[in-house]
């Protein structure tokens, strides 16, 4: 089964570049749904008003940083099944594994195009 191009996304991210290039790339990939948070806690709040089918959040954000918000998500029953793809400039093996261990779904080291999001969102999502 495909995946409806509809879905909701939420992208977060302190940079408001970064969140233009997420969307950008995600706007290639004829994702249109998508909403912006520009750090954890408001994207936790966003998460606990609404609906969102997917969450693409970056590690290093103040005052609430991404892992943070994994470990919030994974907690929250209600959000607690949401795909999480994690996105980071960290490369070091023990960060993958800490997110790995607090539920993250998948991982995207900065920099990346279109097509390493795409394969990370087929991974998540399925084919689409």
């Amino acid at each position: 089964m495909a995946v409806d191009m509809d879905i909701k996304i939420l992208i977060v991210d302190d940079y408001d570049t970064m969140l233009r290039v997420i969307k950008n790339l995600l706007r290639q990939l004829k994702f249109t749904n998508v909403e912006e948070a520009s750090d954890g806690s408001e994207a936790l709040e966003k998460l606990r008003a609404g609906s969102f089918d997917l969450i693409i959040s970056d590690w290093n954000m103040e005052p609430m940083t991404g892992m943070q918000l994994l470990r919030e998500v994974r907690a929250d029953d209600k959000l607690s099944e949401t795909p999480f793809i994690m996105i980071t400039a960290e490369t070091r093996s023990e960060n993958v594994i800490a997110a790995k261990e607090a539920g993250v779904s998948n991982y995207i080291v900065k920099p990346f195009d279109a097509d390493t999001l795409k394969t990370k969102l087929v991974s998540v999502l399925g084919d689409f």
